[in-house]
């Protein structure tokens, strides 16, 4: 891989994207919310925001990083307000998913990973679908992926990829099977366990409800 390393939005986007069909292997609200919340995790690595009573978001470091994806992000969050009690990860991570989805693809577009393409369903509606480009960064990202789960996700990265993995219905798909059953409840409370990633499984479960009760 060259340029800049994958962020961990990027490297979530690759591990759900189908790079045959140009489409994510889960819903793609579910992969929007995904990506909000990895782009979180980044953020508070890099020192630019904070948790306050679990799940509030504060910025601590309203300065850019120098990468589109996370800048967007910091962007669309709010100021720090004196005495605000912050936002709550789960309602931005339902906001602000979809913009968040679209740095990535412009990054990996930009990349050479993905190309975009317009098509028609009914020869009428146009819609999008994002196939590989010339690069192949979603083979080395899936082997990454494996890679650390063999490894039991020997570190902080892994864990947050593979808790996001359980939060927006990949898990399945990228670990099928009865062999993986033990592993993915283990990431079902990984998933829960992590800020970032809980406001993601949160948004989906609002979802999943929204649905049932329509």
């Amino acid at each position: 891989m060259t340029g800049a390393p994958l962020t961990l939005p990027e490297e979530l986007f690759l591990l759900a994207h189908d790079p045959v069909r140009g489409r994510p292997l889960t819903l793609p609200k579910y992969l929007w919310y995904g990506l909000a919340g990895a782009a979180l995790a980044d953020l508070e690595a890099a020192g630019r925001i904070a948790t306050e009573h679990g799940d509030r978001i504060t910025v601590t470091n309203p300065l850019p990083l120098g990468d589109p994806i996370l800048d967007g992000a910091l962007a669309a969050l709010p100021a720090p307000a004196k005495g605000g009690r912050g936002l709550k990860a789960h309602r931005w991570v339902r906001s602000s998913g979809r913009p968040v989805q679209e740095l990535c693809l412009r990054r990996l577009e930009e990349r050479g990973a993905l190309r975009r393409e317009t098509r028609r369903a009914l020869s009428l509606f146009p819609y999008e679908r994002f196939p590989a480009g010339a690069v192949d960064l979603t083979g080395p990202a899936r082997a990454r992926f494996k890679a650390a789960v063999d490894a039991r996700l020997p570190d902080r990265r892994a864990r947050l990829l593979a808790a996001y993995t359980s939060a927006i219905d990949l898990d399945t798909k990228l670990l099928p099977g009865g062999g993986f059953r033990p592993l993915r409840r283990d990431l079902r409370r990984l998933a829960r366990e992590e800020w970032t990633a809980y406001a993601a499984y949160r948004a989906v479960q609002h979802d999943k409800s929204a649905a049932a009760g329509s």
